[in-house]
């Protein structure tokens, strides 16, 4: 701990802020990190499946999708550690006065997370867009006859089709859950 008498009060404004990257921080980081985790678990599961499975021919279609659902996850793994870097940040403002940030270094913190989620979620919308668009085409070609001998599986819509959807929604929910935690502490730095 360190010693109050070498620092300066905090004024209120300073432990309201404080306290509000911590408390945001805090529940930003784990709602990112499970759903991180889960999409990521959801879509390493998808490619396994698809690469083993002779029905699916080592090709579900939505490979163009998944390349922009694996971009906005590795942005998901980068606003993860932005909102660790929250509580990091509250407690270099709980410190004494020389090492305190400022109001504008603070804010510059809040929006670099909130441009990393944004593009993350842009990349990750940008996948889902691709996935869907190739369902759409899957599900409205489907041949109309099981047993016609020109059906291939791969025509249908597939659940593991499906995985990949919602491995790719939880993404977006991950980075729209970091968007509203960058704009509640921006609105928090700034209140009087």
């Amino acid at each position: 701990m360190s010693n109050q008498s070498d620092s300066s009060p905090q004024p209120p404004a300073v432990r309201r802020v404080a306290f509000s990257l911590r408390r945001a921080g805090w529940i930003s980081f784990w709602v990112q990190l499970v759903l991180a985790v889960v999409s990521s678990i959801i879509l390493l599961f998808a490619i396994l499946v698809a690469s083993q499975s002779p029905t699916q021919g080592g090709s579900s279609g939505v490979e163009g999708g998944l390349l922009f659902a694996f971009a906005g996850l590795g942005v998901l793994g980068f606003s993860t550690y932005r909102a660790f870097y929250h509580t990091r940040l509250s407690q270099q403002l709980r410190g004494p006065q020389p090492g305190r940030p400022s109001r504008g270094e603070t804010m510059k913190q809040m929006r670099v997370s909130l441009i990393a989620n944004m593009v993350g979620m842009l990349l990750t919308l940008l996948g889902a867009e691709a996935i869907n668009g190739i369902l759409l085409a899957k599900a409205v070609s489907q041949p109309r006859g099981i047993l016609e001998a020109s059906v291939n599986v791969r025509d249908f819509v597939q659940p593991l089709d499906i995985f990949i959807v919602l491995a790719n929604t939880h993404t977006i929910v991950a980075h729209f859950v970091g968007i509203l935690s960058a704009i509640w502490l921006i609105e928090q730095i700034y209140k009087e």
